[in-house]
């Protein structure tokens, strides 16, 4: 098995630099807005009061007028699990609490879609994109104020606002026709909380493939939400979105429904094991980046078991993200090595496990199953949902969220 040496949180930029550099789309250099790692993840649960969730959380510009809780890059990793998060919040006023586990339930319905659609979420689930024959080299305009913004902040943090990452998926594809699948890459590339259950399904509802209308991205919104930024703006007297793109007000052809978004004719595949599979006495923890917290499952079942993660580089070489999301994995790995037996490599986890029996915790990605098909997993633990999975229709949240048990 090749091993990298265990980074520290010190050197975290410059290992990846030195280890990862080749793999990333730009210099490698830590978010200037969140660190890695349990340790970090912990700390911005317990400062998180929810009180004025829901009044605030649409609020763009300037930050102090927002009330979203940032913990989104926390949860991508699992570091923060959705059931511990849903408690955290629990005796908060209720409005808040209801807006909050409401937006915890969307994460939840992604992760059913992946789970259950895998690849197929990349095309579009029940309605024809806009698709424009000359669309603008950059749809994202930066002398509009607004778009400036919202793209420095991912550039330099890896994160947006929820109601940014509308405007941005909105201006690609809504107004200007642009393939919606190189914009949601693009994003896909800078943010921390990245994930292709969560990143897609939130493009495809915004842009109207995956629902009955598309959201019309303008200045009204701007002004709503971020009034600074037209004031300011050198297009504010010839402003690009001042009128509601035509686009947006059109009712999508919903000319295709996948079979699968229906019903569920496996549910079993796509939830995974309830209890733990276990056929032998594993060797090692194989963590992958589903699941890095310290409530890893398999983590948890296997205390005194040393733990391994590999840097997939056939994977990180056909996604080139952004270095700042290497190096908060790094900072990530770094924390978890201050209290377990840590084997950090670089390469193919088939090539690199093979030989090693490994326990590990299911992950609903298709990433997981077909290298998981590759390596000798003899405990495999259920992965911890915050609601199970269901066989029915999943044509839109409501009709998920009502078939729930």
């Amino acid at each position: 098995m090749p091993q990298l040496p265990t980074p520290t949180l010190g050197d975290a930029v410059s290992w990846v630099a030195e280890h990862l550099g080749h793999l990333c789309s730009d210099e490698p250099r830590a978010s200037e807005a969140f660190t890695g790692g349990q340790t970090a993840a912990d700390q911005a649960l317990a400062d998180y009061d929810v009180r004025g969730y829901a009044g605030k959380r649409n609020e763009v510009w300037p930050p102090s007028r927002r009330g979203a809780s940032k913990l989104s890059p926390y949860i991508r990793y699992s570091l923060l699990p959705l059931p511990r998060v849903w408690e955290h919040v629990a005796g908060g006023p209720q409005r808040d609490v209801k807006k909050f586990r409401d937006e915890l339930l969307w994460q939840e319905f992604a992760r059913h879609a992946y789970a259950r659609l895998g690849h197929r979420l990349a095309e579009p689930l029940r309605g024809e994109p806009v698709v424009s024959p000359d669309p603008p080299e950059d749809p994202w305009d930066r002398r509009m104020a607004c778009m400036d913004v919202v793209m420095e902040e991912l550039e330099t943090d890896g994160w947006m606002v929820n109601q940014t990452r509308m405007w941005a998926a909105s201006q690609w594809s809504v107004r200007h026709g642009a393939t919606w699948r190189e914009g949601e890459d693009r994003m896909f590339t800078h943010l921390l909380d990245g994930s292709r259950a969560a990143n897609r399904l939130g493009w495809q509802w915004t842009i109207g493939t995956g629902t009955t209308k598309r959201y019309g991205f303008s200045r009204w919104q701007v002004e709503k939400r971020a009034p600074d930024l037209c004031q300011s703006c050198d297009l504010r007297n010839s402003c690009p979105i001042q009128s509601w793109p035509s686009a947006g007000k059109e009712a999508p052809r919903l000319d295709r429904v996948d079979p699968l978004i229906k019903r569920d004719p496996d549910l079993e595949f796509t939830r995974g094991p309830l209890v733990t599979q276990q056929a032998g006495v594993p060797e090692m923890v194989w963590l992958t980046a589903e699941s890095l917290g310290d409530a890893d499952p398999a983590l948890q079942a296997h205390p005194e078991v040393p733990v391994v993660f590999v840097f997939d580089e056939p994977l990180l070489e056909g996604l080139r993200l952004s270095g700042k999301r290497l190096v908060f994995l790094t900072q990530t790995l770094a924390d978890l090595a201050t209290r377990r037996d840590m084997t950090v490599c670089l390469g193919d986890p088939a090539e690199d496990l093979r030989g090693t029996d490994v326990a590990t915790t299911f992950a609903p990605v298709p990433g997981w199953r077909s290298r998981s098909a590759q390596v000798s997993v003899v405990a495999t633990h259920p992965w911890p949902w915050l609601r199970p999975p269901h066989d029915r229709s999943i044509q839109s949240f409501t009709a998920w969220r009502k078939a729930l048990s």
